[in-house]
């Protein structure tokens, strides 16, 4: 892959960042971001896949609390914030740099990771050595430092250090970007004590036993473990980093052999035991799992077969994402797992009522492990992983002296990972074994007829998000595997199903604790994986989400085991909320005769004019709100309470169906903060489009009127600013399709309750494809006074063009004036040719509306009006990109262009222009013909 591909995978990646971390309607964080976790598609463009661990954050909370990707922070506190997806950037970029794994590094000079590796090169001026020797032919040698100096600055051990991921575009993107120097990584330490390094040497030690029955264990002049073949060559050394006066090695009783010091006043303080370094076997007072701090993981190799004790196929190890559970895997593929801990016990593990040892389990900051202690002492037992995979406990037999099984782990075919495939349960005594969940069905028959359930079940009704949808309870059983999963610790079981409802693509939920009456939420996404029926008393129940009327068949059947639990659903509350839903209409036209209306099957809520005609008071004049450019705007409030916005399309509007319909398809294709958001449409006898309702309707009725201005202070407003350049961004760049609005105004602003803003009224908006920048059109459609001059006069339009009418947008918000209709008593200039003079008389700050002053900061205001200018100007290969703009508005230390003069820089000197100032903007929608 040549150098230019791989560093547009790495913008492609960062952008998708951006968009979860500031963007989409909700702000979240990944927390599992690497190099298997970026899939490509046909062109190689990167997507980010697997959300098992995202967590989904609210209002402005920014912190709560795979191994080589996560950060200090992170690993070792359990702390996350958008900056410790800013590492696992950093690490990826590193990784795609180097063609190296960041875990498992190894340099024969060194013990350093490859953050380590690479901060040492960076040090000692050789950062192009760390690049992989393949790109050497294709790459941009100018590129190549740089992208190692933003990973660099990306993997800094403080979250305060690293950058956003919106500074890291821009520095990517742009050579003249002045970087700062990188501090020290994180994790910058060599691998020299209790971890790798023992771990490798154990390794070697296993896949290269002593020849021979010649060996000597002794300790060494630096206070370490050695075992020496017969020529006294060092096999293997447990390199301690702690040194010892008095060194001793000792193996206790409990099988654990020790190195500690003699001078220690404390006996119990090793520098060095094997107990850390687990192979096939567990015993009492072992630790199973994770050290937190260093990222130590401790976990049970097995032989490769019964006489050779080199790492075999299978791992026994404890997952700690999300929810805790214990996995068996061959290689990389799950063989079993114990289900999520629940607060008492791993969820999947068979019930042991009477045992000798009693089992703990540790959580807390530092360290979260399994281990077990012996009630009896005289009982010798152990926990092995065996050459094929089995996982069980031996007791040495007093009579026999020799070893029983207690229990396996695996007890029967139910313990085969996913037996049954997605969406069905296993049942040890039944015949056949596997079936599908109510409500679902084989998604092959054939195949299920042949006892092959691998393909599993899908739905036999597709949830749709509407109103009677509710849970079917499924009592005593292994929980689904934890693939597409959200955790709340907080939560009750009754917030957790209201959870679920608001979004739709919830299947199921329970408590994720279940000691102490219950609490916390553990929801699913899609397919539900890996689920057995268990009989013991502490196994879990699981509220499986269902449509209305398979809800209606089971309550009908007497024959129905389950007991449900029925929750009816809005039609309004939950068809709204859809992590990555996507809407398309099919294309198949219904005639109607003497009607232009044409119905299309949409993935949209679909009101009937009774309902809208309802909700507003039968479309009364007190609940008009507002005039578009293609019909009213009417305040409703439907049955459930819900305020909406209803856009009442004119039959002499001008928009067509075809306006109408490509409305419909960009807003619900879009999701995005700073989009307004789309609930529905109507099409019964008049076209209307219903949308949120945004109490504080649109920009301009704020910085336009005396008054109101007042409450729009320079901080709010810089704010405004950010949001509609962040919509606008997506839309050209970030969003599946790219999309030119072609009629961003003052007016199209909307303000939400907080004074967020959203863009609106894509009604002839366009949409670009493939490599498409630019396009014509012979009827140009806007407003005087925000389009730009290649468009209003050729009918060209381009992503330029809505700069152009962002950098309109932009100097009204600091002046308070519109461009059309502005009049100087010194001059005839619309208000872009009054911020020019200005600006090149050194008068900038005179265009800020004086009102501002006492909120203002006055270098962020002429970065604004600088801003600005570099839109309106005439040309569109002179204006700024919205990344670069996002990136100058909000950086103090970049470097800035001078502008241009701007488009339509002419004074109005004739048909009456001189005879007075304007004052309002009367015409909303201009129609020309292009010359």
């Amino acid at each position: 892959m040549a150098w230019q591909m791989q560093l547009d995978i790495v913008m492609g990646v960062s952008r998708g960042l951006l968009y979860l971390h500031q963007d989409f309607r909700l702000w979240v964080i990944h927390r599992d971001l690497k190099t298997c976790n970026i899939l490509l598609d046909g062109e190689l463009s990167p997507k980010i896949s697997v959300f098992s661990l995202t967590r989904i954050f609210g209002g402005h909370q920014t912190e709560a609390k795979t191994n080589g990707y996560m950060s200090p922070e992170y690993g070792i506190d359990g702390k996350f914030s958008a900056k410790s997806d800013v590492f696992g950037f950093g690490v990826l970029l590193l990784e795609i740099v180097s063609g190296k794994k960041n875990r498992g590094f190894s340099h024969p000079h060194h013990h350093h990771n490859l953050l380590g590796h690479a901060w040492m090169l960076w040090n000692e001026d050789k950062a192009l050595e760390l690049m992989d020797a393949c790109l050497r032919d294709s790459c941009v040698e100018s590129q190549v430092p740089r992208c190692i100096q933003v990973d660099l600055f990306c993997v800094q051990k403080l979250p305060a250090n690293r950058p956003t991921i919106s500074s890291v575009i821009f520095t990517l993107g742009h050579e003249e970007a002045v970087l700062p120097q990188p501090k020290q990584p994180g994790f910058f330490r060599e691998r020299s004590s209790v971890d790798d390094e023992d771990a490798i040497q154990k390794m070697k030690l296993l896949e290269n036993p002593i020849e021979g029955s010649y060996g000597v264990l002794s300790i060494g002049n630096d206070g370490n473990l050695a075992l020496l073949n017969k020529t006294k060559g060092i096999i293997w050394s447990s390199s301690s980093s702690r040194g010892a006066e008095n060194p001793t090695a000792q193996l206790l009783e409990t099988g654990n052999l020790v190195l500690r010091d003699e001078s220690d006043v404390d006996p119990e303080i090793y520098t060095w035991q094997s107990f850390d370094f687990p192979c096939d076997t567990l015993l009492a007072g072992m630790k199973f799992g994770w050290n937190l701090k260093d990222g130590q993981n401790r976990y049970l190799t097995s032989w490769r077969n019964a006489s050779d004790p080199a790492p075999g196929d299978f791992t026994w190890r404890i997952d700690i994402v999300g929810l805790p559970q214990m996995v068996l895997r061959k290689g990389s593929e799950k063989m079993f797992r114990s289900g999520p801990w629940n607060g008492l016990s791993f969820n999947g593990l068979p019930l042991i009522k009477k045992t000798f040892f009693t089992s703990s389990l540790v959580d807390n900051a530092d360290e979260f492990y399994y281990s077990y202690e012996l009630d009896d002492k005289s009982i010798i037992t152990r926990l092995t992983l065996d050459e094929l995979g089995i996982y069980q406990r031996l007791v040495l037999s007093k009579t026999s002296k020799k070893w029983d099984i207690v229990y396996p782990l695996q007890d029967d075919l139910c313990d085969d990972y996913g037996r049954c495939g997605a969406n069905s349960i296993c049942r040890i005594n039944d015949r056949p074994i596997c079936e599908c969940l109510e409500g679902f069905v084989p998604k092959s028959q054939e195949e299920w007829e042949f006892q092959n359930w691998t393909s599993g079940c899908i739905r036999r009704t597709q949830l749709d998000c509407q109103k009677g949808e509710g849970f079917m309870e499924l009592e005593g059983v292994k929980l689904p595997d934890l693939l597409e999963f959200w955790v709340s610790k907080s939560m009750t079981l009754k917030e957790c199903e209201e959870e679920c409802l608001r979004n739709c693509s919830c299947t199921a939920y329970t408590n994720s604790n279940i000691s102490e009456g219950g609490s916390g939420c553990l929801i699913w996404f899609r397919d539900l994986i890996d689920i057995r029926e268990f009989h013991e008393d502490n196994k879990q129940n699981i509220y499986i989400r269902m449509p209305a009327s398979e809800l209606e068949l089971m309550n009908g059947s007497s024959q129905s085991k389950k007991r449900l639990v029925v929750v009816v659903v809005s039609s309004t509350a939950s068809g709204v909320f859809i992590l990555g839903l996507v809407l398309w209409f099919i294309v198949r036209k219904r005639k109607k005769r003497g009607s232009e209306t044409e119905k299309e099957d949409l993935e949209l809520q679909l009101f009937d004019l009774a309902t809208i005609s309802s909700a507003t008071n039968n479309f009364s004049d007190s609940n008009l709100i507002g005039k578009g450019g293609f019909g009213p705007v009417y305040k409703g409030t439907l049955a459930s309470g819900q305020e909406i916005a209803v856009k009442r399309l004119s039959n002499n509007s001008g928009q067509g169906f075809q306006e109408f319909k490509n409305e419909v398809i960009l807003i619900a294709k879009l999701q995005h903060r700073n989009l307004v958001r789309l609930l529905g449409y109507c099409v019964e006898e008049e076209r209307m489009l219903v949308y949120e309702y945004m109490p504080n309707k649109s920009l301009d009725c704020f910085i336009f009127d005396q008054e109101r201005s007042m409450l729009l202070n320079w901080p709010r407003r810089f704010d405004i600013v950010m949001g509609v350049a962040r919509g606008l961004l997506y839309l050209h760049q970030d969003s599946r399709l790219r999309i030119i609005h072609r009629d961003l105004k003052t007016s199209n602003i909307l303000l939400d309750s907080e004074l967020n803003p959203k863009i609106s009224d894509f009604g002839i908006a366009r949409v670009f494809g493939g490599q498409q920048t630019e396009a014509k059109t012979k009827l140009v459609i806007g407003t005087y006074g925000y389009m730009s001059p290649e468009y209003a006069i050729d009918g060209k339009f381009s992503v330029k063009s809505d700069v152009f009418s962002f950098g309109v947008l932009l100097l009204e918000i600091v002046s308070s004036k519109k461009n059309r209709g502005f009049c100087h008593p010194d001059h005839h200039h619309n208000l872009l040719g009054h911020a020019w003079l200005l600006w090149n008389e050194r008068k900038t700050m005179e265009l800020m509306d004086a009102g501002l002053k006492d909120s203002c900061i006055e270098s962020q205001v002429l970065r604004c009006i600088q801003v600005g200018l570099l839109c309106v100007q005439k040309l569109p290969v002179d204006r700024p990109t919205m990344s670069s703009i996002i990136f100058m508005l909000g950086n103090e230390e970049a470097t800035l262009p001078q502008p241009k003069q701007p488009g339509f820089f002419f004074e109005r000197s004739s048909e009456g222009d001189d005879k007075g100032c304007y004052t309002e903007n009367t015409v909303t929608l201009t129609i020309l013909e292009a010359r």
